[in-house]
């Protein structure tokens, strides 16, 4: 018989060498008009990163963190001779980002910046033209620091992750095991936040409209867009699915007012592909919401996007909220008139159902077959403001991911309503 020592020995060394708790790599994305390095995980990481030369490179590792593909090689220009990501081993993904020959870095001037511990951003603003050869044969670490960045999306101060919340929806969680969801809910007032999968990637379904509204209404700012503009319902848009549009005939003129509200307001598709045609097609889109630092928003196909291969996140949503909420995408008055827009959204099933008498939500809902979403802004009546988004994969038409959303959102509200100090106890 073994001795009980022993066992431990081999049951720690079992431990210690299986992944616990593995995050998963979502999305990388460099930038090179300004020179930056975003990264995703689908749940916390510790990243650890240095410089090393010969050539000149900056890596990044994610420890427990997977990679769902072999080794990814980007060329990228002038500055940045090439990307990598890869794996060190079975429990941590390597991103090396190796500079062109002549180019430099100073150690000092670099650092990776984290949001809520699975966003990441590597500024590379500190690349610099050099005029010596570095020739040791050394590749000494030179360790760069991690910055734990407070503010969500740059612009919400971060507090503490309400742990009462977490343990609470992860039993729920359990009791609808056939689930698999992502949320991130934050308390405007109070920076507590509830993040469980928020960065895990679903289908977008229609919750893709709130991001096409707040850029629809950038070029409004921009002026380059008219609200009172007409548009012509082409049959190459018309589409099937959500909205009373495509029942029209093909070369319907509509303002462009009419149509936006329509694409929120019942979610009409056809008007979604009208909008998105204003606005230049999906790459131009694209390329905005990743100045706004969504990794994981990406529209690929028009509506109705019934494979779902269009994505987004829960995390990604609320970023959109928060943004637009602090007034750092929109004017003032544009922001008044996308709330207006959003509050008349038809479809009320979702989380309006966990909300208290009074309160008031601006939202958009998604739905497909295999996934339900909703996502907004909340306010109380009591005032408190809070961000909301929620996405729900499930089997086919199963109408348990409704109920879920609606206790996640009647647990949530129900937190954020106590007055601070009711919270504490």
């Amino acid at each position: 018989m073994k001795s009980p020592f022993v066992l431990l020995s081999l049951i720690s060394a079992v431990l210690l060498s299986s992944p616990v708790n593995a995050a998963r790599l979502q999305s990388w994305n460099f930038n090179p008009a300004k020179n930056q390095l975003s990264i995703t995980t689908d749940s916390e990481v510790k990243p650890r990163a240095f410089l090393i030369n010969n050539p000149t490179r900056i890596v990044i590792d994610l420890p427990q963190t997977s990679l769902k593909s072999d080794t990814i090689r980007k060329s990228f220009g002038s500055q940045v001779k090439e990307i990598r990501v890869g794996k060190v081993d079975d429990n941590t993904t390597r991103i090396v980002v190796e500079l062109a020959q002549g180019y430099t870095a100073s150690p000092d001037k670099l650092v990776v910046k984290g949001e809520a511990g699975s966003n990441w951003i590597l500024n590379l603003s500190a690349i610099e033209k050099s005029d010596t050869l570095i020739s040791t044969a050394s590749e000494e670490k030179v360790f760069i620091p991690i910055s734990n960045n407070s503010n969500f999306a740059g612009v919400v101060p971060l507090n503490k992750e309400i742990s009462q919340l977490d343990t609470e929806i992860k039993k729920l969680m359990a009791r609808y095991s056939s689930l698999s969801p992502g949320m991130f809910f934050l308390d405007m007032e109070t920076g507590e936040y509830l993040d469980i999968n928020g960065e895990k990637i679903f289908p977008a379904a229609s919750t893709i409209k709130f991001p096409i509204l707040v850029a629809l209404f950038q070029e409004v700012d921009a002026g380059r867009v008219k609200l009172n503009e007409t548009v012509v319902m082409r049959r190459d848009l018309m589409t099937g699915g959500s909205g009373n549009m495509q029942y029209k005939k093909a070369g319907t003129k509509f303002s462009l007012l009419d149509t936006v509200t329509r694409m929120m307001t019942i979610s009409d598709n056809t008007a979604t592909n009208m909008v998105i045609d204003r606005l230049g097609g999906k790459n131009k889109l694209n390329q905005k919401f990743r100045t706004w630092g969504l990794q994981n928003t990406v529209i690929r196909n028009l509506l109705g996007d019934f494979k779902g291969t269009n994505t987004t996140s829960a995390k990604d949503l609320v970023r959109v909220a928060a943004l637009i909420s602090n007034n750092k995408l929109l004017s003032s008055s544009s922001n008044t008139k996308v709330m207006d827009i959003m509050v008349q959204c038809k479809n009320r099933s979702l989380l309006p159902v966990g909300l208290g008498k009074g309160a008031v939500i601006a939202h958009k809902t998604g739905t497909l077959g295999r996934v339900i979403a909703d996502a907004g802004i909340v306010q109380t009546p009591s005032g408190k403001r809070y961000l909301a988004g929620i996405m729900v994969a499930r089997p086919f038409g199963d109408a348990r991911a409704k109920s879920f959303i609606n206790q996640v959102s009647r647990l949530v509200y129900g937190y954020l309503e106590q007055p601070v100090s009711a919270r504490q106890l």
